[in-house]
């Protein structure tokens, strides 16, 4: 496995990483992790899947601030470059590791987790989770308030084969159109625990995860958001597959918020909406699940 190690100028030096790091706003996830693994490491390497998501929470007590962070984490493959040190960057050293050798390093605790190693204590993980809000705007260089926001949705289905769908409220992005239930992960939750609570919050329903279908990338640039200007936003969306095997009448707990409606779809009549009655994120991941 090719690691990296934080250097001093990091808030966690001399720990080791899987190579990678932010994604800029309106970027995807995949050009990311190629544009960090080169610039952390020398080596150029093409994506050739999704592993995993997940989230972590790390305190930094010498800044005095806690950080929660949802990590993708991506199978890749090398197209070429030379394993290059870094000097005065967060990462100063890169180097090839068996498994047995990561199990004698200070790994950070996600690092561990996609390794299959035991957890790891290099990280100092907060005994409670700070309050923060889900949602926060910014000014951006160009004017715009922006946002970039991490999510997770599910493509539902009950033992019949119908979809579960949520229609957005009016006065937010995507009004009118049909969405996957799911929503914004809260502060130190984890993609699938965000989701089961999201799916019961939108729709009434209990339901189980069942596989990780992919990842989703969109920006719209000047939406105007329920706060009543517009947005530069740039929505991060990790989609499941997730079974209901006893489904109600769906219902809508979160009155007054982003969902006005929830409902089972049969196949054709899945199929006969149009697809600009489905937001992007919906058309992706029912096409990624074959129900298109």
């Amino acid at each position: 496995m090719l690691l990296v190690r934080a250097s001093e100028r990091s808030g966690t030096p001399g720990t080791w990483s899987l190579p990678g790091g932010a994604v800029d706003h309106g970027e995807d996830p995949k050009h990311t992790v190629v544009r960090e693994t080169a610039a952390e490491t020398g080596i150029s390497v093409a994506v050739s899947g999704l592993a995993d998501v997940l989230a972590d929470m790390r305190a930094l007590p010498e800044r005095g601030i806690t950080l929660h962070t949802d990590r993708l984490l991506y199978t890749v493959s090398v197209r070429g470059g030379t394993l290059t040190d870094r000097v005065d960057r967060p990462t100063d050293l890169v180097r090839w590791v068996t498994l047995d050798e990561a199990r004698g390093l200070p790994l950070r605790s996600f690092t561990a987790r996609a390794l299959g190693l035991p957890a790891s204590s290099a990280d100092v993980v907060p005994e409670e989770v700070p309050e923060f809000p889900s949602f926060y705007a910014v000014p951006g260089p160009d004017g715009l308030h922006r946002a970039q926001r991490f999510a997770a949705y599910a493509v539902v289905t009950d033992p019949e084969e119908r979809v579960l769908l949520t229609r957005v409220s009016d006065g937010y992005p995507g009004a009118g159109c049909w969405h996957l239930p799911g929503g914004g992960t809260d502060y130190g939750e984890q993609p699938g625990a965000a989701l089961i609570r999201e799916l019961v919050e939108e729709t009434g329903q209990t339901g189980r995860l069942v596989e990780l279908l992919g990842v989703a990338s969109h920006r719209d640039a000047a939406s105007l958001g329920p706060e009543g200007y517009p947005i530069d936003w740039h929505g991060v969306r990790a989609f499941y597959r997730v079974v209901v095997d006893q489904p109600a009448p769906p219902t809508v707990a979160d009155v007054g918020g982003s969902t006005c409606e929830a409902r089972w779809f049969r196949r054709e009549e899945l199929t006969a909406l149009s697809t600009d009655r489905l937001t992007e994120v919906t058309a992706e991941a029912v096409q990624a699940a074959h129900l298109l």
